[in-house]
């Protein structure tokens, strides 16, 4: 794999083929393989390895950038003469800045704290897990579908990868990273259950444990019933949790609040969720993962996002920052300054928190203490196909799938069909009655993500499928 001494080599070479003003080199790859199964029995074994180099040049607030993944003498002045050619005949930006140099990209100009250091997040045995390992996972996995006879789906994948930043102002930052994640589905004639975990160290993966759960949601919601769809009390473990959250973060952007297009829009410092949501962005919290800086180089900072119901705060990247300083919105945001949360540049999105840490309640409760404190409700193993139907209140539609239950006088009932829901993210962060102990989970809708499972009061189920 790419070393960061490798990376620096092959950044002199760019550096000296170039005649732009400035020059950035973005590198980024690694090594993926995954194990894939399906009706009881691996059908699919796959690796690859790739290392790409991103090179943005700079001639008078004029930039641009061009990819290759070929390192050889030819293919990098190939690469470097993409890059000046289209950023030339561009259109000059005036928000663009001078790239970062260690000290800013560091958060030490007195405009940010200094970020605490995320811990590594390379395990060697992660990075060491061969076909035959994951193989024997499956071989978990198969082997509890077969115990329950149900039929199993799904991916065993692990990788090792590299992030890292050059530039001609001096600024070197890289990060390597392994990650391992388990995806099951359980199936029966008339019912499913679903689990999936990742992390970067494979030994806090249990593929027997996942296999089990998501075995007993598939027979444990077996004849599903049907019943009318309607405003019910909602237990959401902590995957359709993330899932439905993870809409709303995108409108934590300067950006998005100067192009008007953030729900958070004239709602910063007001009250929008119930008392009970504490929201952070914090890639070194131990549950965390991912780059500690930015797609400039910049550290990512920890910052209160949600406090208490209140919003206090967006993030920045440098550019998007310093426009919101002239900007009329200046005194109507909070903190003005850059947080680390930028996307590699040119890009039209500007920034994004990428760490989602909902911080624990005092009283946490378990799902099982959830449902026994339930009268009549809905648990909720997961939700897909999510939409977004109106964004200001950030009204968003989808579907529950692969576990949903019936819950009355505090015990789950059986399997029921699943509904669709359209449900407003602010209504719904407003009515969460109980939380767990937040953990880290994945979905697929969303990224990953530090939250807890909630039991939420009069979501909104509009219709019942048939499935």
């Amino acid at each position: 794999m790419l070393t960061q001494q490798h990376a620096g080599e092959i950044f002199d070479r760019i550096k000296k083929l170039s005649t732009a003003d400035e020059v950035e080199v973005l590198f980024s790859g690694g090594h993926f393989a995954l194990t894939r199964f399906a009706n009881n029995t691996i059908h699919q074994n796959v690796a690859e390895e790739n290392h790409v180099v991103s090179v943005r040049t700079v001639f008078g607030g004029k930039t641009a950038r061009a990819f290759t993944n070929k390192f050889d003498d030819e293919s990098l002045r190939l690469v470097v003469r993409s890059a000046e050619s289209l950023a030339r005949v561009q259109h000059p930006d005036p928000d663009l800045l001078p790239m970062p140099d260690e000290q800013e990209a560091a958060g030490s100009t007195g405009e940010s704290p200094v970020p605490t250091p995320a811990p590594s997040r390379h395990f060697a045995e992660t990075a060491g897990i061969t076909p035959e390992m994951r193989a024997e996972g499956v071989k978990k996995i198969v082997g509890v579908a077969e115990k329950h006879s149900l039929t199993t789906a799904g991916v065993f994948s692990s990788g090792e990868s590299f992030d890292g930043i050059f530039n001609s102002r001096g600024l070197s930052q890289w990060h390597t990273q392994t990650s391992a994640e388990i995806s099951i589905t359980m199936l029966a004639a008339d019912s499913s259950g679903w689990q999936k975990a990742n992390s970067p160290n494979a030994a806090l993966l249990d593929p027997l444990a996942l296999a089990e759960i998501a075995a007993q949601k598939a027979v444990n919601s077996a004849l599903p019933r049907e019943i009318a769809a309607g405003k019910y009390t909602v237990i959401l473990e902590p995957a359709a949790v993330l899932d439905i959250v993870g809409f709303m973060f995108l409108d934590f952007s300067g950006m998005s609040i100067l192009d008007q297009r953030s729900f958070l829009t004239g709602r910063i410092g007001t009250k929008l969720f119930g008392d009970n949501i504490t929201i952070w962005d914090d890639v070194a919290h131990p549950l965390q993962a991912g780059s500690p800086f930015d797609g400039e180089g910049v550290q990512r900072q920890k910052l209160s996002l949600v406090e208490n119901g209140i919003v206090k705060r967006v993030v920045y990247a440098r550019a998007t920052a310093e426009r919101m300083k002239r900007s009329e919105y200046k005194d109507k945001v909070g903190p003005i300054a850059a947080t680390g949360h930028g996307f590699a540049l040119p890009n039209e999105m500007g920034e994004m928190p990428m760490n989602i840490v909902f911080a624990p309640v005092p009283d946490p409760q378990t799902v099982e203490q959830m449902i026994a404190s339930t009268e009549r409700g809905v648990l909720v193993t997961r939700l897909w196909y999510i939409r977004e139907v109106e964004p200001f209140e950030k009204m968003l539609t989808g579907m529950t799938r692969d576990g949903t239950f019936y819950v009355e006088n505090g015990r789950v009932q059986g399997g029921i069909r699943n509904f669709r829901f359209n449900e407003s993210l602010i209504h719904m962060l407003a009515n969460v009655e109980a939380m767990s102990v937040p953990v880290r989970s994945c979905g697929e809708e969303s990224f990953d993500m530090v939250v807890p499972a909630m039991k939420v009061g009069e979501f909104n189920f509009t219709e019942v499928t048939k499935f």
